[in-house]
C-alpha cells in the first residue's frame, strides 16, 4: 500500500514512518525537512509545506496514495483543506487527535474511546475537539474513510517529556530545586513512540479501522513525583522536588498553566481494549524508566543537545522566590 505522511519526521510520526516500512508500506513523506529526526532511508521525500497550497497541489498532482496520515493538522482549517486534498483520492485518512481531547477533567477512570469529549481549559485541545467533529461532519459530504487516533503524552529519545525540557535535567545536575505541580500525586501516562507505532502502523489499511476511533498508550502509570525521580535517577542525581499548586503557575505563565490545568494536573489513566482487539499484536513493552536511561544517554552524547532555556530557568526562581516568601519553612 501506498502511504503518505504528512510530517513523519516528530515525536511520535518518525516511530511510526519507521516501522511502516519495516511492515512493508511503500511511504512517502511530506515536510519541510527541517526535523533533527533523520527519516527512513526506504522512504520517499517530498520537500514543501502543507499550508501552500499551489505547491502542494502541484507536488502531488500525479501523485495517488492508498492512506494518508495528516501529523499536523491542528485547526478546522486544516481539516477542511485535507478533505478538499483529499476526497476521492484515498481509502483512508487518519487524523492525529489528541487524549487531552477527553473531559476534563474526567469524571470516570480508566478513560475510553466513548468518554465524552470537553476541555473547557485549553485551546489546542478544543481545536482537536473542533477537527474531530468536522471530519464526523465531512465524511457524510465528501465520504473519505477516516481513522482518528488520540495520542497521549508520548515521548522519545530526543524529548525530555517536562515543561522546560532538558532545562530540568540541567537543574537537577546542578542541584537546583525542581518545581513539581500540585503535590505531585496525580496519575500519569508516559508512552514510548515506538511502542506507539506497533498500534498505530497496525491501523493503517485494516478495515476494521475505518470510521473509528483509538486512542494508543502504555499501561504503565506513574506519580509525577516518580516520573522526575526516574528522570533524576538516570541522570545519576536525587532531585530536590517542590510542589507549586498548579493554580499558581498557571497565574505566572498561562501557556504552562493551559497545559496543566487542560491536561497534566488531572490524573490520565486509559483503556487500551479497543487498540488491542483492532491490532493484537499492539503490547506496550518500554517502561519509562528505560525511556528515561534513552532520554539521557542521547542529550550526553551531544553537549549541543543540551539547551538551556534561560526563560524558563527565570520563571521558576521566580516562582520559588515568592512562593518561600508567602510560605516559609
Amino acid at each position: 500500500m501506498k502511504v503518505l505522511f504528512i510530517g513523519g519526521t516528530g515525536i511520535i510520526s518518525s516511530a511510526c514512518a519507521t516501522r511502516a516500512v519495516e511492515k512493508g508500506f511503500d511511504l512517502t513523506l511530506l515536510n519541510r525537512g527541517q526535523s533533527l529526526r533523520t527519516p527512513p532511508a526506504e522512504a520517499h521525500i517530498l520537500q514543501g509545506d502543507i499550508r501552500d497550497q499551489r505547491s502542494i497541489r502541484s507536488a502531488l498532482a500525479n501523485l495517488n496514495f492508498d492512506i494518508v496520515v495528516d501529523w499536523i493538522a491542528y485547526t478546522p482549517d486544516d481539516v477542511k483543506r485535507d478533505l478538499d486534498l483529499f476526497s476521492g483520492k484515498a481509502g483512508q485518512y487518519v487524523f492525529i487527535s489528541s487524549a487531552s481531547a477527553y473531559q476534563t477533567p474526567p469524571a470516570n477512570l480508566p478513560i475510553r474511546e466513548s468518554t465524552p469529549l470537553d476541555n473547557p481549559v485549553w485551546e489546542y485541545s478544543r481545536n482537536k475537539i473542533a477537527c474531530e467533529e468536522l471530519l464526523l461532519q465531512g465524511y457524510r459530504k465528501y465520504h473519505l474513510p477516516f481513522t482518528i487516533v488520540r495520542p497521549s503524552h508520548t515521548y522519545d529519545r530526543c524529548y525530555v517529556p517536562l515543561e522546560g525540557g532538558y532545562t530540568v535535567i540541567d537543574r537537577m545536575l546542578r542541584g537546583k530545586p525542581i518545581i513539581v505541580h500540585g503535590d505531585g500525586t496525580s496519575i500519569w501516562t508516559l508512552t514510548h513512540h515506538a511502542d506507539f507505532a506497533k498500534g498505530f502502523v497496525g491501523l493503517l489499511g485494516n478495515s476494521h479501522a475505518l470510521g473509528e476511533i483509538f486512542h494508543i498508550t502504555s499501561d504503565e502509570w506513574l506519580t509525577w513525583n516518580l516520573i522526575y525521580q526516574i528522570l533524576g535517577e538516570a541522570a545519576g542525581v536525587q532531585p530536590k522536588l517542590v510542589h507549586i499548586p498548579s493554580d499558581l503557575i498557571s497565574a505566572y505563565d498561562s501557556h504552562i498553566g493551559d497545559s496543566l490545568l487542560g491536561d497534566k494536573c488531572h490524573s490520565a489513566i486509559f483503556d487500551n481494549s479497543k487498540i488491542k482487539q483492532i491490532v493484537p499484536e499492539f503490547s506496550a513493552t518500554i517502561p519509562f524508566s528505560r525511556g528515561a536511561e534513552e532520554i539521557i544517554t542521547w542529550h550526553r552524547a551531544d553537549p549541543a543537545r543540551q539547551k538551556i532555556d534561560p526563560a524558563f530557568n527565570d520563571l521558576c526562581e521566580r516562582i520559588l522566590a515568592n512562593y518561600q516568601k508567602a510560605w516559609p519553612r
